[in-house]
């Protein structure tokens, strides 16, 4: 069956619906819950999770670095439940990540500022003011980590399959609406072709983490792909050894069968007066 993302806006009570379309489809939820319950397997804590869950990464420095890896194997741990079929990737940017899968159902929740400052406040018994500057930050963030790491305006709604205003649609018929559009048959044909592609993306999230926590990180920024099991790096690095020593890197990475390079050397020097 197809795998549902959900994108949503804070205060549109898109948790609530996708908790009770996962009960009803049989899915696994995998949302900051699930995430910290499998986050040990992958070398994450919950306090490595607070640090880098939805928040744009950097790369300037060591620190930077380590925490754009940290990113990169949260995403492995959705890339992971992914594979495993009968999931909703709760936020987190799914619908970006495996925007190649032709099994995917993108779905996202908006509703008008102040209705959603209404239901927060009410929700979590708050004064209104604070929950409006909580839900400004909110979008702000979340919007921003779509932007810096996805290259993309959060709001578009073409990037999104079914959209829906919590304010003018009931949670049943919301439900209703996206078990039909799960069970179109579009969806089940690109199955096959979906896994084949998943594999890949996880081998290439497997190198982009091992990178990022290597010293090759500090002057660069890798474009990494995978085909079948071949992984191609691209990018610049600062030196021949520096080259070899990314090949040899991937290789080491579970599921790669082989590495091509197209990286450049890249030399700075500094600039005299």
């Amino acid at each position: 069956m197809a795998i549902i993302t959900i994108s949503r806006e804070m205060g549109t009570g898109a948790y609530a619906i996708a908790k009770e379309l996962a009960k009803k489809l049989k899915y696994t939820l995998v949302d900051r819950v699930k995430i910290e319950e499998l986050a040990p397997a992958y070398g994450l804590t919950p306090e490595i999770l607070e640090r880098v869950d939805e928040k744009p990464p950097s790369y300037r420095t060591a620190e930077d670095r380590l925490q754009a890896a940290h990113l990169a194997t949260m995403e492995l741990i959705l890339l992971d439940c992914a594979k495993k079929g009968n999931v909703i990737l709760y936020g987190r940017g799914a619908q970006d990540l495996i925007k190649v899968l032709t099994n995917v159902l993108r779905v996202r929740f908006i509703a008008p500022f102040e209705d959603r400052v209404e239901k927060f406040a009410e929700r979590e018994w708050i004064d209104p003011d604070l929950a409006r500057e909580l839900i400004r930050r909110s979008d702000h963030q979340l919007g921003g980590f779509i932007h810096f790491y996805f290259d993309r305006d959060w709001n578009d709604p073409l990037a999104y399959d079914l959209l829906f205003n919590t304010k003018a649609s009931t949670p049943h018929a919301m439900i209703e609406a996206i078990i039909a559009a799960s069970k179109d048959t579009r969806l089940k044909e690109g199955e096959e072709e979906s896994m084949a592609l998943l594999e890949d993306l996880i081998v290439a999230k497997r190198v982009e983490a091992e990178l990022l926590k290597s010293s090759l990180a500090r002057a660069l920024k890798f474009c990494i792909t995978c085909e079948d099991g071949v992984v191609t790096l691209a990018g610049h690095v600062q030196s021949e050894d520096e080259i070899e020593e990314a090949i040899t890197l991937a290789k080491s990475v579970e599921g790669v069968t082989d590495v091509e390079s197209d990286l450049d050397v890249l030399s700075y020097k500094p600039v005299k007066d």
